[in-house]
């Protein structure tokens, strides 16, 4: 696929693109990292469009109808109860299957946590 690059955002940018199940850390226009992720199945789509990181939890606890999530790492909230976030609970990255989030692998959600900061922007896109 065509890389998206914002060009407007100077500084650190987060894209996800939903069709590639890839999530793309650029600053600026170079891309600094590519990580395999796990987004929202049909019943409970990603959302899209342009956002911020809100807030960041080094560990949070998940819940909803039907599961509960303890101690989630490395969870940054950027629409909602839409968060970027660490995965113990499986390693299927690249296949859709969370509800709604953006699940990664661990260390990579860390990588990600540590690099990005409140205000960063996240742009969701098929």
């Amino acid at each position: 696929s065509t890389p998206v690059i914002l060009t407007d955002i100077p500084g650190r940018w987060i894209d996800i693109d939903l069709s590639e199940q890839r999530l793309y850390a650029y600053e600026g226009r170079k891309r600094v990292g590519s990580f395999s992720v796990s987004t929202g199945t049909e019943k409970y789509p990603t959302e899209q469009g342009r956002f911020k990181i809100y807030v960041k939890y080094r560990y949070d606890d998940m819940q909803g109808s039907g599961y509960f999530l303890p101690d989630v790492p490395f969870t940054m909230y950027y629409s909602g109860a839409f968060a970027i976030h660490g995965t113990y609970w499986h390693h299927n990255f690249g296949t859709r299957m969370s509800r709604g989030c953006v699940n990664m692998e661990t260390s990579e959600a860390e990588w990600l946590y540590n690099w990005a900061d409140i205000g960063t922007v996240v742009n969701v896109h098929r």
